[in-house]
């Protein structure tokens, strides 16, 4: 029996563009920063910063990764993987749940976005600083942060959007804001890649 040949990977520079010219929500100071080079052939990262209010609310990073021959355990030849962190109030840092209330923020974004996808991973962590001998007039600091990837399933460059999306909704939610509404759509990136 003969085996259908394996399509051939989508070039990554397609869906760098894609990345590069999306539209982010107005909270959003997006740049794109240098990438890892040895975890995949092709590689690039952006930063975000989300500010509201003139308050900068958390940070994120989010790598794409492709791998034109496939990789067996991201199920895939593309894998995003990121990092969202946010301030929250120390009875928050404290409470069982947030780990995986903050999960839940990244599988909601994504399925709310219908980002298909494969083989999700991450962890969450809660963050609780305090400051003492000459640090000690330093305010506590108590932080939320996710680290997580998943394999987006890519057949057409536009099908990173969904995911691009969700992301930037998974940053504000970190950073206690809602999504964006249903139907509304950004006029115009804060600041472009």
């Amino acid at each position: 029996m003969q085996q259908s040949p394996t399509p051939l990977a989508l070039p990554f520079a397609q869906v760098r563009a894609e990345v590069e010219g999306h539209r982010w929500r107005p909270e959003l100071t997006v740049r794109e920063i240098p990438a890892p080079g040895r975890i995949a052939r092709d590689s690039m990262a952006i930063e975000a910063t989300v500010i509201h209010l003139g308050r900068e609310l958390g940070s994120g990073r989010l790598i794409l990764l492709h791998e034109p021959a496939g990789n067996e355990s991201w199920e895939g030849d593309y894998r995003l993987v990121t990092m969202a962190r946010a301030a929250v109030d120390a009875q928050i840092a404290v409470d069982p749940l947030l780990g995986e209330v903050a999960w839940s923020w990244l599988i909601d974004a994504l399925e709310e976005h219908d980002a298909v996808h494969r083989a999700p991973a991450g962890t969450t962590t809660s963050v609780l600083s305090r400051p003492f001998g000459q640090l000690e007039d330093d305010p506590d600091e108590n932080h939320v942060e996710l680290r997580a990837s998943w394999t987006p399933v890519i057949d057409d460059p536009s099908d990173i959007v969904p995911h691009l999306e969700a992301w930037q909704d998974l940053l504000c939610r970190t950073c206690g804001m809602d999504p964006m509404p249903e139907g509304v759509v950004q006029i115009a990136p804060r600041r472009a890649l």
